[in-house]
């Protein structure tokens, strides 16, 4: 079966670097790996278009350079997703819009072996992290047993109830989601808020009290420090399409500013 690399890192208490990506070219996946310095990429596919067919070459992909993958999901149809992720080979799945532990139980059950002592809900399946044989293994059930349950702390209800999510013992991973969280309050838009502020602080520090591990969503290395500072040693750097954005438009107006002063 496939490497699971988030998941020794977590088991083995190691700090993590991964990014965000919303294309589906694989090459983007190469060029990631040609840096050698991210343990694993997050598709997030809850933001863009995509297929079947783009998630087995994504993980394709991964496999050349010994990446891993996360999976971000769509809550409405988050079962079928994310089943299909690990299914082509993403070692992780970040499920969104959890409001209530019953939410979150739900999210393990979907990315857990249908085996009476997980009683989850992941059966047999021909697919990418089963070839070449049928599965049902106890090394095919360990495998999904390793997946890495990652959970998005972005409701006032799951906030409400965060000790009881991270008591759960298969929940491995919460990021937390300021903009969600911002709506959801009816503070729109406003991530920088003292109330966001401290409730974020607050998720960050119970994961770690609790042994969970948080991962910090950041756009600069300058944005890890308040973060390094808490004990948070897991980290999401940069998204495809805010990179390419920012250069074309800081550029773009330096070279408009260079013509216009010629």
């Amino acid at each position: 079966m496939r490497k699971n690399i988030l998941r020794e890192k977590l088991t083995n208490d190691e700090p993590t670097i991964s990014t965000h990506i919303h294309s589906v070219w694989p090459s983007i996946v190469e060029a990631i790996g040609h840096a050698h310095i991210y343990d694993y990429v997050e598709f997030v596919a809850e933001y863009g278009p995509s297929d079947l067919h783009d998630l087995d070459n994504l993980s394709r992909a991964a496999d050349i350079y010994g990446l891993g993958m996360m999976l971000k999901v769509d809550q409405s149809n988050q079962a079928y997703l994310a089943q299909r992720g690990i299914g082509s080979g993403f070692e992780s799945i970040l499920f969104t819009d959890a409001r209530s532990i019953d939410d979150v139980k739900e999210c393990i059950k979907i990315a857990t072996p249908d085996t009476p002592e997980d009683g989850g809900l992941y059966g047999v399946s021909t697919r990418r992290n089963s070839y070449m044989g049928y599965g049902g293994s106890e090394e095919y059930a360990q495998s999904v047993r390793d997946i890495v349950i990652a959970i998005m702390i972005e409701k006032q209800g799951a906030v409400d109830c965060l000790e009881e999510i991270l008591s759960l013992p298969n929940v491995d991973m919460i990021q937390w989601g300021p903009a969600d969280f911002s709506m959801n309050t009816g503070k729109y838009g406003q991530r920088n808020h003292p109330d966001i502020i401290n409730t974020r602080n607050y998720v960050f520090k119970k994961a770690i009290e609790m042994g969970v591990a948080p991962r910090a969503e950041i756009n600069s290395v300058e944005d890890a420090k308040e973060y390094l500072d808490m004990g948070v040693k897991h980290f999401s750097l940069g998204t495809d399409i805010s990179i390419l954005h920012n250069w074309w438009k800081q550029n773009g107006e330096l070279l408009a500013k260079a013509i216009q002063d010629a």
